[in-house]
Order: structure tokens, then sequence, then C-alpha cells
């Protein structure tokens, strides 16, 4: 590329010289134009990726739901109780005092008198508590407790969906250069001006 360079810049230099001889009033020994050969392009055609490939993803939650349940809360209990003894009050007359003779001391007629004096036998109403029914232990069961409660349950489990996505390419047309465009220096003859 340094040699083509050079090469132009010479022979540019040489038409100079040449041209600045003529307008001078010399005579042109050898003539040079340029010949310009144009670059040649060609169309490529090529596959370029647009979009990798990749994966997408649905995701659906999961779906919890509410049920009943009943369950036990207290636990059935057995206890023992004491029942009290039944009673009942009984009334019946009893001697108290068997009566017969004894001596009291009286006042007759301002005078203070011994007396021997009879008495008649003497009776009382007393009250009796009797047991009808004796004391007892009794077996008390407390039957078990129950609540209803609300509890959450799943429905559906999550679900996920995986879809692969293929790469996406595009076909892109391209120029190339086939050949690099040129510039030479062809040797010319003008009558009159430049001689072969």
């Amino acid at each position: 590329m340094f040699m083509k360079t050079a090469s132009f810049i010479i022979a540019g230099l040489t038409v100079c010289g040449t041209i600045s001889e003529t307008a001078a009033g010399g005579r042109a020994v050898e003539c040079y134009e340029p010949v310009n050969r144009p670059a040649v392009y060609d169309t490529v055609y090529e596959n370029v990726l647009v979009r990798p490939a990749g994966q997408l993803v649905d995701y659906d939650p999961p779906i919890y739901g509410t049920r009943e349940r009943v369950v036990q809360t207290v636990p059935a209990q057995v206890r023992y109780e004491i029942v009290p003894a039944i009673t009942r009050t009984v009334y019946h007359t009893v001697k108290v005092d068997d009566g017969g003779y004894a001596w009291e001391w009286r006042v007759i007629h301002g005078r203070r008198v011994l007396c021997k004096v009879w008495r008649k036998a003497r009776y009382q109403r007393v009250a009796e508590t009797v047991v009808v029914e004796p004391e007892r232990t009794r077996r008390v069961v407390i039957p078990a407790e129950y609540d209803s409660i609300a509890e959450e349950v799943l429905v559906r489990p999550e679900q996920r969906r995986v879809t692969d996505i293929p790469p996406s390419y595009q076909t892109v047309a391209r120029r190339v250069v086939v050949r690099e465009g040129s510039t030479r220096w062809r040797r010319v003859h003008i009558p009159r001006h430049c001689q072969d």
C-alpha cells in the first residue's frame, strides 16, 4: 500500500512539473492520465441471531380453601361425689320422771313445814333423728366437649409450566468489497503536445 501511494505521489509531481514546464514554454516529453478502476461490491446474505434461545415460565400460585372440622376441646371426665345420708325426725313420748312420794318444804298458814307429797309420773315428747338412706358415693360422668373450627387446606398445589423458546434468526443483506478500487497512470499520446 505504501509503495502504491509513493508511486502515485511521484507520478503526480511529474505531471505537475510537466504542466508547469509546458506553461513556461517547455516541450512535454511524456504525458500520463489517471485511470480509475472502481471498487467491485457484492451482496452477501447471512443469518444473524436476533433473539437467543430461552425459556418462558408460567407460574400459578397454590389455591387454599377453608374446611370446617369438629374437634374435641375437653375430654370426657369421671368424678365421684358423696351423696349425704337422708334422715328423718321421729317424735315419741318417753317417761322422764317415775313420780311417787317426795318431800318438799311448804308454807302453810305462815308456818314453814316439810310435807310428804305424791307426784305423778312425768312424760315428755322427744325428737329422734333416724337414717332413712345412708351416705353413699355416686359416680358422675361429664361428657366430652366439642367445637367446630375452620382450618386452611390446600386445594391445588402451585403449578409451573416451562416452555422452551427456540432462538430466532434473521437473514441480513450486507455489502462486501470483492475488489478494492484503484488508480493507475496510463501513458497517453497527444498530438503536438506529448510525444511517444
